[in-house]
């Protein structure tokens, strides 16, 4: 099994239950965790081909975040679900987004959710 990670990418973007929030934006973290079992003759061959390229990962969650939405679990599952349609042969996509201070009564550092598909 082979897991593919990106951590803390950051962001700007408008998600939120809120007008406010859809107005003003705030900074989102999210990481995501790719696992799957690879050919091994192709991870051999040094080919982009046979594994999950980061860089789409990356593309991937940066496209999802620019649409708007009020939850944020509706997004983290939005990126799952492309990830999941992109590269059907992966066992697991983990999905952790946090909104960081979020419009609270007091000091909070992020909220966030997870799903893992």
């Amino acid at each position: 099994m082979i897991t593919i990670a990106i951590k803390g990418a950051d962001f700007f973007a408008y998600h939120g239950f809120y007008p406010e929030e859809q107005k003003l934006g705030t900074k989102f973290m999210v990481d995501v965790e790719v696992a799957f079992r690879p050919a091994m003759a192709g991870i051999r061959q040094d080919d982009i081909g046979h594994t999950v390229d980061y860089e789409q990962l990356y593309e991937i969650v940066c496209n999802e975040m620019k649409h708007t939405r009020k939850l944020i679990e509706t997004v983290a599952q939005s990126i799952a679900d492309v990830i999941k349609e992109k590269y059907p042969y992966v066992d697991s996509v983990k999905v952790a987004l946090k909104k960081m201070h979020p419009p609270m009564p007091g000091k909070v550092d992020h909220s966030g959710v997870t799903i893992i598909v």
